[in-house]
């Protein structure tokens, strides 16, 4: 049943099949690939300057990230992790936001009006409750929106992943649960993670639909949460998905991964890089040239230096101001410490 992940473009860039999306959009995709992956980067370097606390690189799983958001409706939500700041952007998390949730600065959890992105979690696995949670509401509140969660195979070792999972084949509610199975959680193998075939089997126990996919195939990713979406809203319940993917950097800038894997499996999936092989794809359609490469990485590096630079014009908060950030009105306990602080000289 799971024995073989969809896939629709190799690494070589040819096409299996028929494209579930057209040129012009796969381009649009593209672009936003490359975008996530200057980000990335760029977020990488300023750790090692001291500008951003611990990051979680992503680099590698960008297909799996921009190719399942690009099967979304605006209406519909993201409810992400630490490591997926491409789909969060590519829902309409500003670049400014993640990068100042990164210094600390609790601004950054704030979406704009209309955004339905949840702030990045750092707890592994309890964001996947909260995605079935509004899953639940647009049933109960009789729209058809529908709510992607996005996690590692480390995560599917929480108590919450049950819960979770568990409570969307009860009540059929409209989630997509993405697992991005990179390979490692942290140092943990996936051989160690379960003795399950795939990830994507535990589907059945819970009574839900599963699908396994190449995960660094942009349109396998899109066709697979496609008809995930397509069935959430339907009324049809939920899906797992179990994305194959690799994260080419460390688990965090904290980590040291020659420690517990070799260059070999690095090496093996660089030739699956999910950018190139779009790239790849789109050059024997006509659709791409050097010169147009050239002129997307300059838009997108420079949209994300704006964002760097808009973030670090902030003026920090003060004490006093903290205590205001965070709820509309200021319940009791926290009115309570603000006037100790203000009563100091």
């Amino acid at each position: 049943m799971f024995d073989t992940p969809l896939q629709r473009l190799t690494p070589n860039g040819d096409l299996l099949g028929e494209s579930p999306l057209p040129l012009e959009e796969i381009r649009r995709l593209y672009q936003a690939m490359l975008s996530a992956r200057v980000y990335d980067r760029k977020c990488s370097v300023m750790q090692r300057q001291g500008r951003l606390a611990t990051y979680a690189q992503f680099e590698g799983q960008e297909a799996s990230q921009i190719g399942a958001v690009a099967a979304l409706r605006k209406q519909d939500w993201v409810v992400g992790t630490y490591r997926d700041a491409g789909a969060m952007w590519f829902h309409g998390y500003p670049w400014v936001n993640l990068i100042l949730g990164r210094t600390g600065d609790e601004r950054g959890g704030r979406a704009p009006d209309g955004v339905n992105v949840t702030p990045p979690s750092i707890t592994v696995g309890g964001h996947m409750i909260h995605a079935v949670g509004t899953a639940w509401a647009s049933r109960i509140k009789g729209d058809d929106s529908v709510s992607l969660t996005l996690f590692g195979d480390g995560a599917t070792s929480e108590g919450d992943f049950h819960e979770a999972m568990n409570f969307a084949g009860v009540y059929k509610t409209p989630t997509i649960f993405m697992c991005q199975n990179n390979g490692w959680a942290i140092s943990m193998p996936r051989d160690r993670q379960t003795a399950s075939k795939t990830i994507a089997h535990k589907s059945i126990a819970y009574g839900v639909a599963g699908a396994l996919v190449d995960g660094n195939d942009l349109l396998a990713v899109y066709e697979v949460c496609k008809q995930a979406v397509d069935r959430a809203r339907a009324g049809e319940g939920a899906t797992l998905i179990e994305a194959l993917t690799y994260r080419m950097g460390p688990h965090t800038t904290t980590d040291d991964p020659s420690r517990y894997r070799t260059n070999e499996g690095v090496e093996e999936w660089a030739q699956k890089d999910p950018i190139e092989r779009v790239r790849r794809y789109l050059e024997s359609e006509g659709a791409w040239d050097p010169a147009w490469q050239a002129e997307v990485e300059s838009e997108e590096s420079d949209r994300v230096e704006t964002a760097v630079s808009e973030a670090e014009a902030l003026t920090p908060w003060t004490a006093d101001e903290i205590f205001e950030g965070m709820f509309a009105e200021i319940p009791p306990h926290l009115a309570y410490q603000q006037s100790l602080l203000r009563r100091r000289p």
